[in-house]
């Protein structure tokens, strides 16, 4: 390794339930299948603005891993708002508004653009969505509500920047600050739901929520398959490093490369901060947990307490390893990002998009890490760069420049 800078201490455990040698079968398929994949990407790939995000390859950031190759997935252009999450949320508003539609008007399929021109506005426009975020699914879901024809409230916690709830109330949604983490959003959402007839259009599942998680999941996996056909012919992934949140989606990403690529599939490492690590204790206990820390983490969008149960059924046996990073890692990847070091040309990543490229330049950078993860000369990793500046404020407050700065230096 050279010039990689302080990028502090990881932590890393070994997920000893992994088992590369267990088929994909009913259980795993019955919460994401290439089968509904093929459906989302119909769908989805019909939308206007639709087109796949680059696949970049990092050649000098892998020279200074002392690694073999690093593809970084750039979702920082993706319809327009800046984020993978717009194939989650979206969809999942579009599922849940033709199932609203088809009960009141029995026998009649509904498109997408039925829905965007307004022919069945007079269903759409009594139905209202409503979910938690720290900014990125909640941006989405207010779009796929704007876009599809009915209602938004978004619950955002008490620090999720101005500038990203700004973003929401841009596609004419309601949002509602509420006095306390990212978990206590989502109670808030889920109870207030109850009491208004409204709809949860959420990316974490819970006893009793679990349909719509799966579609938000499943439109997820369009980006995974995305990257498969942007990869050398002849060249796969060693291992991807995937950052978590809830699990929904390194579980997408897990589930879909393990359907399609069977024992042949990648080693798994999710990658959390060290403040916010549910998935780490889930894997450490042998069954969901709560995080350990305060859940206090520049990487906002990664600041989730709780597990996604449908995620956990898939990472429960397909993740391979599970590591946390300080903040400190994710600012310095920005940053690397940002001035184009080792030759590349610069990219603008978000403080919770650049965690799983954090990740392995943090491990790369840590002999006992490296060691565990089986890091050697040969190695072929995928990251994706889920985010670009979501909030541009808060961007040039970690990076020092503004995102057009960095896109277009004087």
């Amino acid at each position: 390794m050279h010039d990689l800078p302080p990028l502090g201490t990881p932590r890393l455990y070994s997920n000893p339930r992994a088992d590369h040698d267990r088929v994909y079968g009913p259980s795993e398929r019955a919460i994401l299948s290439r089968a509904a994949f093929q459906e989302a990407m119909a769908e989805i790939g019909a939308w206007p603005g639709y087109a796949p995000t680059p696949l970049r390859s990092l050649t000098g950031f892998a020279r200074a891993a002392g690694i073999d190759r690093i593809w970084y997935k750039d979702e920082g252009t993706r319809f327009n708002l800046n984020s993978f999450k717009a194939l989650g949320g979206a969809y999942a508003v579009l599922r849940l508004l033709a199932r609203e539609v088809q009960a009141r008007v029995p026998g009649v399929p509904v498109t997408a653009l039925d829905l965007v021109v307004g022919r069945y506005a007079k269903v759409t426009r009594t139905v209202t969505v409503t979910t938690a975020t720290d900014g990125n699914h909640g941006r989405s879901v207010a779009w796929g509500a704007q876009v599809f024809g009915c209602n938004a409230v978004v619950y955002i916690p008490a620090n999720c920047s101005q500038g990203r709830q700004e973003a929401i109330e841009a596609f004419g949604a309601r949002v509602v600050r509420v006095n306390g983490l990212y978990d206590d959003a989502v109670r808030q959402a889920a109870a207030d739901a109850r009491d208004n007839g409204w709809h949860v259009v959420s990316d974490t599942s819970y006893t009793g929520y679990m349909d719509i998680p799966r579609d938000v999941m499943q439109g997820y996996t369009v980006m995974v398959e995305e990257a498969i056909s942007q990869l050398p012919a002849s060249e796969r992934p060693t291992h991807v490093f995937i950052q978590g949140g809830v699990g929904a989606l390194p579980a997408a990403v897990c589930g879909h490369l393990w359907e399609s690529w069977g024992r042949q599939r990648p080693r798994l490492v999710v990658v959390e901060p060290h403040t916010a690590d549910c998935l780490y204790q889930s894997a450490v206990a042998g069954r969901p947990m709560k995080a350990d820390g305060d859940l206090d983490t520049v990487m906002a969008g990664l600041a989730c307490g709780e597990v996604s149960l449908l995620a956990w059924a898939i990472l429960e046996r397909g993740a391979d390893d599970f590591l946390t990073i300080p903040d400190e890692a994710a600012v310095a990847t920005m940053r690397l990002l940002a001035d184009g070091a080792y030759g590349a040309r610069p990219v603008v990543a978000g403080e919770s998009g650049v965690a799983g490229l954090a990740g392995l330049l943090c491990a790369a950078a840590d002999p006992q890490a490296r060691i565990g993860l089986g890091l050697a000369p040969d190695a072929r990793v995928l990251v994706f760069g889920t985010e670009g500046a979501t909030d541009p404020n808060v961007f040039e407050s970690l990076v020092g420049r503004s995102p057009e700065a960095v896109l277009n230096p004087a």
